[in-house]
């Protein structure tokens, strides 16, 4: 089986998220998405961000109804701060039958030369890309180091570019709408909308 890895801290993961996972699982070649949780670094506490349980449960509570969709806690059990070469070596080891790809939106994939070891990533994974335009603060970015610096790797044979359908929605806007006591039922699954309610989490 081809399996595309989808990396986020899902806090909360929104209907969003869901599009891009349901995507490419259904309009590629990938067999199944796994969305895989990323733990909190200890070295940097937030306190928006969930406990890591909550999250995964929140991702599992999503995805329960979606066959091409699974959720993965593997970075839980890592050494932090978690390195994706690291991690897609643990599932080669736990999954030795299984072809892992990435899943990544164009902003990653802009800084992929910042990345661990991307060489090897490049040359072991295929890359799947979801369109994400940049915002004001990267093009700032951009525009002091250069356009040089702007890693595209548009021909590259294991990078697929996506048409995904992608929402303007992040999990940001939708913790503070929260906390601002804003309607976000619309953002979220109803079994995600549910459990954050009922746990009264982003209040404060």
């Amino acid at each position: 089986m081809k399996i595309g890895l989808y990396f986020g801290t899902f806090n909360p993961i929104h209907v969003g998220h869901l599009v891009i996972a349901n995507y490419m699982a259904g309009y590629t070649d990938l067999d199944q998405v796994w969305l895989v949780v990323s733990p909190q670094n200890p070295l940097k506490q937030k306190n928006s961000l969930l406990a890591d349980y909550h999250r995964l449960a929140l991702v599992r509570v999503a995805i329960e109804d979606n066959l091409k969709l699974r959720v993965s806690k593997i970075e839980f059990d890592l050494p932090k701060p978690s390195y994706t070469i690291h991690t897609l070596a643990h599932f080669r080891e736990r999954y030795p039958d299984y072809t892992f790809a990435l899943i990544m939106g164009e902003d990653n994939l802009r800084t992929l030369y910042k990345w661990k070891n991307h060489e090897e990533i490049l040359k072991n994974h295929a890359i799947y890309v979801y369109p994400r335009p940049l915002t004001q603060s990267e093009l700032a970015e951009l525009t002091e180091i250069g356009p040089e610096k702007e890693q595209l790797y548009p021909d590259h044979r294991k990078i697929t570019i996506c048409d995904a359908p992608v929402m303007k929605v992040s999990a940001s806007f939708i913790r503070k709408a929260i906390a601002d006591k804003k309607d976000v039922r619309y953002l979220l699954t109803e079994p995600v909308y549910k459990y954050i309610t009922e746990m009264h989490f982003y209040k404060k």
